[in-house]
């Protein structure tokens, strides 16, 4: 009977019978090494960390390039590490779905620790201290999502607990970033030790971002040597960084395929913050992750684990690339015909040939003729990974609805800077664009929450939505209003540079949207024969 735990890993061989990879260091020495001499520490303990940054580090440990392990810290979601991590000894599974349809196993011992980032909580945080005191540490990486970084609410005010912690100072902080800045001026305070803060989520000029949160509250304590150092890049640096790697929810089938196994304590938890925890991760093959070498206090060689190293400028290329052209726009296309179409799983609408026709378009005719090369990743080998290999993927249970989450606050990045280029650029013609029109149009058509066949669904959560609503609320399928009609119902959000990152009507693209807009409201059918006709 297998478990996930230090025990049972004591007698690898029923493990290594049913084909799991297990580490291959001396993990007693790695636990000794990183207690004295911790060198990696990240916040967010989420299923990406352990797909990816984990990942990466057991390989540097397995061939002997690191000596210490990862410092887990969880800062949101204590029962993370509490339900999750502290009961498997701090092992995790990494399943690996491959388009080829094989599955790799693969047990990740390479967190030495797992801390939650709780300043109340004396044990945990002093130990936190412990570790950014020590002058060893070298980086410290982060996936906290987007929202992480912010301080202030969806009305600009500051948070609350981000005021207290700006009127009390260091000692207690409640918010994310107040404890993370909190730790760093411990660090300050034990020599000023440099330092790289290394944001690896999934947004734009995520150092830039993390910088500025953390910059914030040096400002705000009022101690202009600990300013000094947070603004001194030969001390702190905060590199840009661009991550891409699919990791979905454990699914149920993963959960069944590793129960037939024999493995036992496989039962999600679900916190009471509803975060869906469990021992196993399930993930794609690909990944990509590229980071700005900027690390004063040195770094492990994770370049022999796959990571790009190069400079800022790339990074903001190669984040374009995926976000503006390659993959964000392909993938939102998906999700909102997908919704529409009743899909629930992306591979399964890469079998359905009107929506390729859709992502190949916006992807290869009208994306490549703009995209910005970085040189470190091929565009087109890209796109031709995404599309023939990461999207149809049978064994990614990931689904139109997760990704159709938040679009009103993607458009303007992921088709709105397409545009942008096709009317900067004197040899492109805007009105050839079809693929973007049709999406927007039918992003537009998804707001009325019900699908081709005129059943209702439920939309996926974003922040505009109470502001949304109201604007599709006339909108009847089978009752079409004209183009005209509905520029002039829809203007206020056709002319929301906020929304699509360009006015539609000075872009001239408003019209094309609204005749499309119209033949998706033709009747039941009327979506699939728009998506036809592309």
């Amino acid at each position: 009977m297998l478990a996930l735990n230090e025990q049972s890993l004591r007698s690898p061989a029923e493990w290594k019978e049913k084909g799991y990879v297990l580490p291959a260091f001396d993990r007693a020495a790695m636990l000794e090494a990183t207690k004295e001499n911790p060198v990696w520490v990240h916040f967010g303990a989420g299923n990406i960390f352990r797909a990816f940054q984990c990942a990466a580090a057991q390989k540097l440990l397995n061939e002997g390039s690191m000596k210490s392990g990862i410092v887990a810290v969880e800062g949101f979601d204590y029962e993370i590490v509490e339900k999750g991590y502290w009961p498997c000894d701090n092992y995790s599974l990494l399943v690996t779905l491959k388009s080829d349809g094989s599955v790799e196993k693969t047990v990740i011992g390479s967190i030495a620790e797992a801390r939650i980032l709780d300043s109340a909580n004396e044990k945990e945080y002093s130990r936190l201290k412990e570790i950014f005191r020590n002058p060893s540490l070298q980086l410290v990486t982060f996936t906290i999502t987007e929202k992480g970084y912010s301080l202030v609410s969806g009305k600009g005010e500051p948070l609350p607990a981000v005021a207290a912690d700006f009127a009390a100072g260091p000692q207690k902080p409640q918010s994310y970033i107040g404890k993370v800045a909190s730790l760093l001026y411990a660090r300050y305070q034990a020599g000023a030790a440099p330092i790289a803060l290394v944001s690896t989520d999934n947004c734009s000029h995520n150092g830039e971002k993390l910088y500025a949160a953390i910059s914030a509250f040096a400002n705000a304590w009022g101690d202009a040597g600990f300013q000094a150092y947070v603004d001194d890049r030969k001390k702190v640096s905060f590199p840009w960084s661009m991550i891409d790697k699919i990791t979905p929810r454990p699914d149920a089938s993963v959960e069944e395929m590793l129960r037939q196994d024999g493995l036992q304590g496989l039962e999600p938890v679900i916190t009471s913050k509803n975060t869906y925890i469990a021992p196993f991760v399930n993930a794609e093959e690909s990944e990509y992750l590229v980071i700005e070498d900027d690390f004063p206090n040195g770094r492990p060689p994770l370049e022999k684990a796959g990571f790009i190293f190069t400079d800022r400028d790339t990074v903001n290329k190669v984040e374009r690339m995926k976000v503006c052209t390659c993959l964000n726009p392909l993938h939102t296309s998906l999700a909102v015909y997908g919704c529409l179409l009743g899909y629930t799983r992306i591979w399964q609408e890469m079998k359905d040939e009107d929506l390729v026709r859709l992502v190949k378009r916006g992807g290869y005719t009208e994306g490549l003729p703009v995209v910005t090369d970085p040189k470190v990743i091929d565009p087109k080998a890209f796109i031709d990974t995404v599309v023939n290999v990461r999207l149809p993927n049978p064994f990614m249970p990931d689904a139109p609805q997760r990704i159709a989450t938040d679009t009103s606050q993607k458009l303007a990045i992921r088709f709105g800077e397409t545009i942008k280029a096709y009317l900067a650029d004197p040899a492109l013609d805007v009105h050839s664009l079809k693929a973007i029109p049709l999406v927007l149009a039918g992003w537009i058509r998804y707001l009325m929450a019900v699908d081709d066949q005129g059943q209702p669904f439920e939309l996926s959560s974003d922040p505009m939505l109470d502001t949304l609503r109201p604007l599709v609320a006339g909108l009847r399928l089978g009752d079409p209003l004209s183009a005209d009609q509905l520029k002039e119902k829809l203007l206020p959000l056709l002319k929301n540079t906020a929304v699509f990152g360009v006015d539609l009507v000075e872009a001239g693209l408003a019209d094309a949207v609204c005749q499309t807009l119209s033949r998706l409201l033709a009747g039941k059918g009327a979506v699939r024969a728009v998506l036809q006709g592309l």
